[in-house]
């Protein structure tokens, strides 16, 4: 997970592997397959905002979620909170820049 100023975004998926016990005899029979996951899904956080950007936050936020007044404005007032999920990548950019 990575901080992105103050939006973070969630990665999901992946895991590591575990070495096998039993020494390097061991390790050579079971060979190790790394499997690759694509993340295609991502989830946008609002961890924290200026309190004197809060209008023009709400207003962007608003504008790019659809959202209602009443609705943006609970959506950036409680934060730290998800404000959007199961974005694609360009959206999640897209909101983020739009909102910094």
């Amino acid at each position: 997970m990575g901080q992105l100023g103050p939006f973070m975004g969630s990665m999901g998926g992946g895991g590591g592997g575990a070495a096998p016990a039993g020494g390097a005899a061991a390790a050579e029979e079971a060979p190790v397959v790394e499997e690759v996951i694509e993340k295609t899904h991502y989830d946008v956080e609002l961890v924290s905002f200026d309190a004197a950007a809060k209008i023009k936050l709400i207003k962007e936020v608003r504008g790019v979620l659809s959202l209602g007044l009443k609705e943006a404005k609970e959506t950036v007032e409680k934060s730290p909170s998800f404000i959007a999920r199961e974005m694609s990548k360009a959206q999640a950019e897209e909101l983020k820049e739009k909102v910094l």
